[in-house]
Protein backbone atom coordinates (compact mmCIF):
# COMPACT_ATOMS: atom_id res chain seq x y z
CA UNK A 1 0.00 0.00 0.00
CA UNK A 2 2.93 2.15 0.97
CA UNK A 3 4.46 1.57 -2.68
CA UNK A 4 1.78 2.22 -4.60
CA UNK A 5 0.91 5.79 -3.16
CA UNK A 6 4.91 6.59 -3.42
CA UNK A 7 3.88 6.09 -7.10
CA UNK A 8 2.83 9.90 -8.35
CA UNK A 9 2.03 9.17 -11.96
CA UNK A 10 -0.48 6.88 -11.37
CA UNK A 11 -1.93 9.03 -8.53
CA UNK A 12 -1.75 12.02 -10.75
CA UNK A 13 -3.79 10.02 -13.28
CA UNK A 14 -6.20 8.51 -10.87
CA UNK A 15 -6.96 12.10 -10.05
CA UNK A 16 -7.54 13.90 -13.43
CA UNK A 17 -9.81 10.15 -13.90
CA UNK A 18 -12.33 11.03 -11.12
CA UNK A 19 -12.24 14.42 -11.95
CA UNK A 20 -13.32 13.58 -15.65
CA UNK A 21 -15.83 11.31 -14.54
CA UNK A 22 -17.57 13.77 -12.07
CA UNK A 23 -17.03 16.74 -14.77
CA UNK A 24 -19.14 14.77 -16.66
CA UNK A 25 -21.91 13.61 -14.33
CA UNK A 26 -22.10 17.26 -13.14
CA UNK A 27 -22.63 18.76 -16.80
CA UNK A 28 -25.65 15.74 -17.33
CA UNK A 29 -27.04 16.69 -14.08
CA UNK A 30 -27.07 20.44 -14.84
CA UNK A 31 -28.69 19.98 -18.12
CA UNK A 32 -31.42 17.78 -16.55
CA UNK A 33 -32.37 20.39 -14.03
CA UNK A 34 -33.66 23.01 -14.68
CA UNK A 35 -33.29 25.27 -11.71
CA UNK A 36 -29.65 24.38 -11.00
CA UNK A 37 -27.17 27.34 -11.52
CA UNK A 38 -25.63 27.66 -15.03
CA UNK A 39 -22.39 28.53 -13.71
CA UNK A 40 -20.65 25.55 -14.74
CA UNK A 41 -22.58 24.96 -17.84
CA UNK A 42 -21.68 28.72 -19.01
CA UNK A 43 -17.69 27.82 -18.13
CA UNK A 44 -18.18 24.57 -20.00
CA UNK A 45 -19.18 26.28 -23.38
CA UNK A 46 -16.78 29.03 -22.67
CA UNK A 47 -14.09 26.67 -22.68
CA UNK A 48 -15.55 24.89 -25.28
CA UNK A 49 -15.68 28.24 -27.48
CA UNK A 50 -12.57 29.19 -26.62
CA UNK A 51 -10.67 26.02 -28.02
CA UNK A 52 -12.67 26.53 -30.92
CA UNK A 53 -11.97 29.95 -31.88
CA UNK A 54 -8.37 28.86 -31.66
CA UNK A 55 -8.65 25.99 -33.63
CA UNK A 56 -10.32 27.53 -35.95
CA UNK A 57 -8.29 30.83 -36.41
CA UNK A 58 -5.59 28.71 -38.37
CA UNK A 59 -7.79 27.14 -40.41
CA UNK A 60 -9.48 30.79 -41.65
CA UNK A 61 -5.99 31.87 -42.23
CA UNK A 62 -5.71 28.72 -44.17
CA UNK A 63 -8.73 29.40 -46.43
CA UNK A 64 -7.65 33.56 -46.43
CA UNK A 65 -5.00 32.49 -48.17
CA UNK A 66 -5.87 29.79 -50.92
CA UNK A 67 -8.90 32.43 -51.59
CA UNK A 68 -6.63 35.11 -52.24
CA UNK A 69 -4.27 32.75 -54.17
CA UNK A 70 -7.37 31.47 -56.97
CA UNK A 71 -8.07 35.61 -56.88
CA UNK A 72 -4.75 35.88 -58.14
CA UNK A 73 -4.80 33.33 -61.15
CA UNK A 74 -7.96 34.42 -61.73
CA UNK A 75 -6.82 37.93 -61.97
CA UNK A 76 -3.76 36.88 -63.71
CA UNK A 77 -5.85 35.06 -66.51
CA UNK A 78 -8.19 37.46 -66.82
CA UNK A 79 -5.28 40.16 -67.88
CA UNK A 80 -3.68 37.61 -70.45
CA UNK A 81 -6.89 37.53 -72.30
CA UNK A 82 -7.28 40.99 -72.16
CA UNK A 83 -3.97 41.95 -73.41
CA UNK A 84 -4.57 39.15 -76.24
CA UNK A 85 -8.05 40.97 -77.18
CA UNK A 86 -5.61 44.13 -77.48
CA UNK A 87 -3.12 42.92 -79.40
CA UNK A 88 -6.03 41.30 -81.81
CA UNK A 89 -7.65 44.74 -81.94
CA UNK A 90 -4.17 46.52 -82.34
CA UNK A 91 -3.69 44.14 -85.53
CA UNK A 92 -7.20 44.83 -86.79
CA UNK A 93 -6.49 48.79 -86.80
CA UNK A 94 -3.56 47.81 -88.33
CA UNK A 95 -4.85 46.21 -91.15
CA UNK A 96 -8.24 48.16 -91.68
CA UNK A 97 -6.13 51.31 -92.17
CA UNK A 98 -3.92 49.14 -95.34
CA UNK A 99 -7.10 48.48 -96.45
CA UNK A 100 -8.08 51.87 -95.95
CA UNK A 101 -5.31 53.26 -97.85
CA UNK A 102 -5.37 50.53 -100.37
CA UNK A 103 -8.69 51.91 -101.12
CA UNK A 104 -8.19 54.79 -101.83
CA UNK A 105 -5.33 54.28 -104.36
CA UNK A 106 -7.79 52.55 -105.94
CA UNK A 107 -10.33 54.58 -106.81
CA UNK A 108 -7.47 57.15 -107.59
CA UNK A 109 -6.24 54.46 -110.00
CA UNK A 110 -9.82 54.32 -111.54
CA UNK A 111 -10.07 58.24 -111.71
CA UNK A 112 -6.55 58.25 -113.14
CA UNK A 113 -7.61 55.25 -115.91
CA UNK A 114 -10.66 57.66 -116.67
CA UNK A 115 -8.14 60.28 -117.55
CA UNK A 116 -6.09 58.01 -119.83
CA UNK A 117 -7.73 57.87 -123.05
CA UNK A 118 -4.91 58.22 -125.73
CA UNK A 119 -2.59 55.40 -123.96
CA UNK A 120 -3.39 51.56 -122.98
CA UNK A 121 -2.27 51.18 -119.62
CA UNK A 122 -1.96 48.17 -117.24
CA UNK A 123 -2.90 48.02 -113.37
CA UNK A 124 -0.48 46.16 -111.22
CA UNK A 125 0.43 45.73 -107.67
CA UNK A 126 3.39 46.81 -105.81
CA UNK A 127 5.37 43.37 -104.87
CA UNK A 128 8.40 44.43 -103.07
CA UNK A 129 9.85 47.31 -102.04
CA UNK A 130 13.06 47.11 -100.16
CA UNK A 131 13.90 50.20 -97.37
CA UNK A 132 17.40 50.03 -98.64
CA UNK A 133 16.70 51.62 -101.64
CA UNK A 134 13.35 52.88 -100.98
CA UNK A 135 13.85 55.90 -103.48
CA UNK A 136 15.16 54.13 -105.94
CA UNK A 137 13.52 50.61 -107.08
CA UNK A 138 9.86 48.84 -106.79
CA UNK A 139 9.10 45.62 -107.91
CA UNK A 140 5.86 45.01 -109.52
CA UNK A 141 3.40 41.74 -109.61
CA UNK A 142 3.01 41.85 -114.02
CA UNK A 143 5.82 41.12 -116.80
CA UNK A 144 5.86 40.02 -120.59
CA UNK A 145 2.81 37.81 -120.10
CA UNK A 146 0.74 41.22 -119.12
CA UNK A 147 2.50 43.55 -122.22
CA UNK A 148 4.96 45.17 -120.01
CA UNK A 149 7.64 46.47 -121.62
CA UNK A 150 11.00 48.06 -120.98
CA UNK A 151 10.80 52.04 -120.22
CA UNK A 152 7.32 51.77 -120.20
CA UNK A 153 6.24 55.05 -118.03
CA UNK A 154 4.88 54.05 -114.79
CA UNK A 155 1.95 56.19 -112.76
CA UNK A 156 -0.09 56.06 -109.17
CA UNK A 157 -2.51 58.10 -107.90
CA UNK A 158 -2.70 61.10 -110.29
CA UNK A 159 0.98 61.45 -111.01
CA UNK A 160 4.26 60.03 -112.59
CA UNK A 161 6.14 57.63 -110.24
CA UNK A 162 9.03 56.12 -112.84
CA UNK A 163 9.76 53.82 -115.50
CA UNK A 164 9.95 50.54 -116.57
CA UNK A 165 13.89 49.05 -116.51
CA UNK A 166 13.85 45.35 -116.08
CA UNK A 167 11.14 43.07 -117.44
CA UNK A 168 10.61 39.12 -116.46
CA UNK A 169 8.02 36.94 -117.32
CA UNK A 170 5.62 37.88 -114.15
CA UNK A 171 7.25 41.01 -112.71
CA UNK A 172 9.09 43.75 -113.41
CA UNK A 173 11.58 46.00 -112.12
CA UNK A 174 10.19 49.80 -111.76
CA UNK A 175 13.47 52.71 -111.32
CA UNK A 176 11.57 55.53 -109.35
CA UNK A 177 11.71 59.07 -110.29
CA UNK A 178 13.51 60.22 -107.24
CA UNK A 179 16.28 57.93 -107.90
CA UNK A 180 19.69 59.37 -106.39
CA UNK A 181 21.46 56.77 -109.69
CA UNK A 182 22.95 59.37 -111.80
CA UNK A 183 22.98 57.14 -114.78
CA UNK A 184 19.15 56.93 -114.74
CA UNK A 185 17.53 57.58 -117.66
CA UNK A 186 15.93 61.04 -116.46
CA UNK A 187 12.24 62.28 -117.61
CA UNK A 188 11.98 65.27 -119.86
CA UNK A 189 9.23 67.76 -118.73
CA UNK A 190 7.66 70.85 -119.78
CA UNK A 191 5.71 73.91 -118.00
CA UNK A 192 3.44 75.58 -120.07
CA UNK A 193 3.26 79.57 -118.95
CA UNK A 194 1.84 82.63 -119.94
CA UNK A 195 5.01 83.53 -121.66
CA UNK A 196 5.23 80.32 -123.01
CA UNK A 197 6.47 77.24 -122.58
CA UNK A 198 9.25 76.43 -120.15
CA UNK A 199 11.48 72.85 -120.72
CA UNK A 200 13.43 70.78 -118.56
CA UNK A 201 14.34 67.62 -117.18
CA UNK A 202 14.09 66.03 -113.31
CA UNK A 203 17.31 65.94 -112.43
CA UNK A 204 17.04 65.16 -108.87
CA UNK A 205 15.04 64.47 -105.62
CA UNK A 206 15.54 66.35 -102.49
CA UNK A 207 14.89 63.80 -99.67
CA UNK A 208 14.23 66.60 -96.93
CA UNK A 209 11.78 68.32 -98.64
CA UNK A 210 10.36 65.54 -100.65
CA UNK A 211 10.33 67.69 -103.95
CA UNK A 212 11.41 66.96 -107.50
CA UNK A 213 14.57 68.92 -109.15
CA UNK A 214 13.33 70.19 -112.55
CA UNK A 215 17.19 71.29 -114.12
CA UNK A 216 18.10 72.32 -117.35
CA UNK A 217 15.74 74.24 -118.30
CA UNK A 218 15.41 76.89 -120.99
CA UNK A 219 14.35 79.99 -119.09
CA UNK A 220 12.24 80.22 -115.79
CA UNK A 221 10.03 83.38 -116.82
CA UNK A 222 6.33 83.47 -116.80
CA UNK A 223 6.72 80.58 -113.70
CA UNK A 224 4.71 80.52 -111.14
CA UNK A 225 4.43 78.48 -107.70
CA UNK A 226 1.29 76.23 -108.23
CA UNK A 227 2.17 75.56 -112.25
CA UNK A 228 1.54 72.08 -113.62
CA UNK A 229 4.77 69.91 -114.68
CA UNK A 230 4.02 67.60 -117.22
CA UNK A 231 6.10 65.72 -119.25
CA UNK A 232 6.75 66.62 -122.73
CA UNK A 233 7.57 63.46 -124.62
CA UNK A 234 10.93 64.44 -125.55
CA UNK A 235 13.99 62.56 -125.13
CA UNK A 236 12.59 58.88 -124.70
CA UNK A 237 9.17 56.73 -124.69
CA UNK A 238 7.11 58.74 -122.40
CA UNK A 239 3.86 60.34 -123.69
CA UNK A 240 3.56 63.64 -123.14
CA UNK A 241 1.31 65.15 -120.97
CA UNK A 242 1.18 62.32 -117.95
CA UNK A 243 1.07 64.56 -114.72
CA UNK A 244 4.63 65.07 -112.90
CA UNK A 245 3.42 67.64 -109.71
CA UNK A 246 3.47 71.56 -109.44
CA UNK A 247 5.71 74.02 -109.03
CA UNK A 248 7.14 74.50 -105.20
CA UNK A 249 8.93 77.85 -106.01
CA UNK A 250 11.73 78.83 -108.02
CA UNK A 251 15.65 79.01 -106.47
CA UNK A 252 19.19 78.65 -107.49
CA UNK A 253 20.98 75.70 -106.87
CA UNK A 254 23.30 74.33 -104.47
CA UNK A 255 26.33 76.00 -106.76
CA UNK A 256 24.36 79.35 -107.23
CA UNK A 257 24.89 78.91 -110.93
CA UNK A 258 21.79 78.02 -112.44
CA UNK A 259 18.09 78.07 -111.85
CA UNK A 260 16.40 74.99 -110.94
CA UNK A 261 12.44 74.46 -110.03
CA UNK A 262 11.13 72.32 -106.95
CA UNK A 263 8.53 70.40 -108.17
CA UNK A 264 5.94 69.07 -105.46
CA UNK A 265 4.71 65.58 -106.65
CA UNK A 266 1.64 64.87 -107.72
CA UNK A 267 1.86 61.04 -106.28
CA UNK A 268 2.76 59.93 -103.10
CA UNK A 269 6.31 58.50 -103.50
CA UNK A 270 6.38 57.31 -99.97
CA UNK A 271 3.24 55.47 -100.10
CA UNK A 272 2.77 53.09 -102.87
CA UNK A 273 0.97 49.59 -103.29
CA UNK A 274 -0.60 50.38 -106.88
CA UNK A 275 0.50 51.27 -109.98
CA UNK A 276 -0.64 51.83 -113.58
CA UNK A 277 1.82 51.04 -116.28
CA UNK A 278 1.51 53.67 -119.36
CA UNK A 279 1.92 52.16 -123.16
CA UNK A 280 2.61 55.28 -125.42
CA UNK A 281 -0.16 54.57 -128.29
CA UNK A 282 2.43 55.93 -131.42
CA UNK A 283 6.04 54.99 -131.97
CA UNK A 284 8.53 57.82 -131.28
CA UNK A 285 8.53 60.64 -128.82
Amino acid sequence: MKKFFSNKKLIVLMVALIFSIGFITMSVTVRNKSKTPSFIQRFGNNIVGAASRVISMPMNAVKSSVDAVVNLTNTYEENTKLKAQLDKLAQTEATNQTLRSENKQLKQQLKLDNTLTDYDYVNAAVMLRSPDNWQNILIINHGSDEGIQKNMSVMAGSGLVGRVVEVNRNNAKVELISTDNKSANRFAAQINTDKGVVNGIITGYDKKSGDLILGQINTSDGVKNGDKVITSGLGGSTPKGLLIGTVENTHKDDYGLSTVIAVKPAANLSDLSVVTIVKRSMAGD
